[in-house]
């Protein structure tokens, strides 16, 4: 059975992808700072991105890979 944690995490990563493209940008040719509207869209969204990594890195790796850890008494494990 997959944990609540690894369907959080599975809807953040579905979530990112969903508005890595800004589609709704299509055709505009706005642009603000020098740069297109759709440029700026994309930098903030490697920002964000980045930083739902950095979170995911320290938080969660493995989640979904590893087994959950045993809480037993005793022993090392090889």
């Amino acid at each position: 059975m997959v944990s609540r944690h690894a369907l959080g995490w599975a809807a953040v990563f579905t979530i990112l992808v969903v508005f890595s493209v800004p589609w709704f940008l299509w055709g505009d040719a706005t642009v603000a700072f020098g740069l297109p509207v759709w440029l700026w869209w994309h930098v903030g969204w490697m920002v964000v991105t980045a930083g739902v990594f950095a979170v995911f890195a320290s938080r969660a790796w493995g989640v979904g890979i590893e087994a959950p850890a045993e809480s037993g008494v005793g022993g090392d494990r090889a």
